[in-house]
C-alpha cells in the first residue's frame, strides 16, 4: 500500500475533530485506507455525521480539559480537523488545561473579535501545545484536493474567464482581511461577497438578486479561493454536490476553486450534477483567469 503524501507524518493514534457534514467521513475513510484506525471526536452541536463502527466520543469544542484526557487514554499523537464549526465557544465554556492556560490567557480576545483564520490558528497552536501534531486534511486525504482544470464536460467561456478573473481579485481582498474564501462575479462585476454565513447563504443571496430583477446579465461565477498566508491544516476552500445546486439555483454558470489548495468533496456526484446541470467547475491558479483547460 502506498503511502499518500504527508501521511508517514501521522505520528500515533489518528484522531479527527469532527464538525458539520460529510467531510469529516472522507477523511476518516480515507485514513483506513492508509492502514490507520482513526479515533473521532463529535463536536457538540456539530457533528451530524453516523459515526458508528468507529470509535468515537463527543466533545465540547471548549473542552480542552476532555481533550487532553481522551488524548492521552487512547494515544494519539496526531489530529486533522474537519467539517463545518458554526458556532465559536463562549469565554465561560472554556475548561482549559494547565498547558493551554498560558496560551488561552494571551489570546482571548480573539475568541470574542478575531477572524476565523486567527481563531484556527489560535485553535492549532493550543491543540499541539497539547502535545499532538496538527496535519491538513488534505495530508491524509490528498485524492480530496481539486487539481487545474476542469472536473466535467463543461469549460469556462471567455465570458465566465472575465467574471473569474473579477471574482478572484475579490476573493483575494476578502481573505486578506480575514473575513471570507469566496466571491461571485457576473457580467465582469463583482455582485456578491462571502462574509460569516458562509458559501450557501451567499449563494442564496444571489438567487434574490436575480429574482428580484437585479442582474440583468446572465451566467456568473462562483471563485473560491485560500486567503492569503492561510494555515492549510485546516478550514481549506471547499465545494461539493450542494454548492453546484446551489450555484446553479443563483443563475450561475460556473464554480472555479484553486487548483491544489481547495477540497472537492464527493467528486464524483458533483461532476454528475455539474454535467447534468450544465455548470463547469474547473481549477484555477489565481492570476491566470480560466486556468488551464
Amino acid at each position: 500500500m502506498s503511502a499518500a503524501p504527508g501521511a508517514q507524518e501521522i505520528i500515533g493514534r489518528l484522531a479527527i475533530l469532527a464538525g458539520k457534514g460529510s467531510f469529516p467521513r472522507l477523511v476518516a475513510h480515507a485514513a483506513r485506507k492508509l492502514g490507520h484506525d482513526p479515533f473521532v471526536f463529535r463536536i457538540t452541536g456539530e457533528a451530524d455525521q453516523d459515526w458508528s463502527g468507529f470509535d468515537s466520543s463527543e466533545l465540547s469544542i471548549a473542552d480542552l480539559a476532555s481533550f487532553a484526557a481522551m488524548v492521552r487514554r487512547q494515544k494519539i499523537g496526531s489530529v486533522v480537523l474537519a467539517g463545518g464549526i458554526r458556532r465559536r465557544p463562549r469565554l465561560r465554556e472554556v475548561r482549559p488545561t494547565l498547558r493551554s492556560l498560558f496560551a488561552f490567557a494571551s489570546s482571548l480576545g480573539l475568541l470574542a473579535s478575531g477572524g476565523d483564520d486567527k481563531i484556527l490558528r489560535l485553535a492549532i497552536a493550543v491543540l499541539e501545545n497539547e502535545g499532538v501534531r496538527v496535519l491538513g486534511a488534505q495530508q491524509v486525504a490528498p485524492n480530496l484536493l481539486g487539481q487545474a482544470g476542469p472536473l466535467g464536460s463543461k469549460i469556462p467561456s471567455a465570458a465566465d474567464r472575465r467574471d473569474i478573473e473579477a471574482a478572484s481579485g475579490a476573493a483575494l481582498a476578502l481573505g486578506r482581511l480575514d473575513i471570507g474564501q469566496g466571491a461571485v462575479a457576473v457580467g465582469g462585476r463583482v455582485i456578491a461577497l462571502e462574509g460569516l454565513e458562509g458559501t450557501d447563504a451567499m449563494l442564496a443571496r444571489v438567487a434574490d438578486l436575480r429574482q428580484g430583477g437585479r442582474l440583468s446579465s446572465p451566467g456568473g461565477v462562483l471563485v473560491k479561493l485560500c486567503k492569503p498566508g492561510q494555515d492549510e491544516r485546516a478550514d481549506l476552500p471547499s465545494v461539493g454536490p450542494d454548492t453546484v445546486t446551489n450555484a446553479h439555483a443563483a443563475g450561475l454558470s460556473g464554480i472555479a476553486i484553486e487548483a491544489g489548495r481547495a477540497l472537492v468533496l464527493e467528486r464524483e456526484q458533483l461532476v454528475e450534477v455539474a454535467d447534468r446541470l450544465g455548470l463547469f467547475v474547473t481549477g484555477i491558479e489565481p492570476g491566470q483567469g480560466g486556468g488551464k483547460q
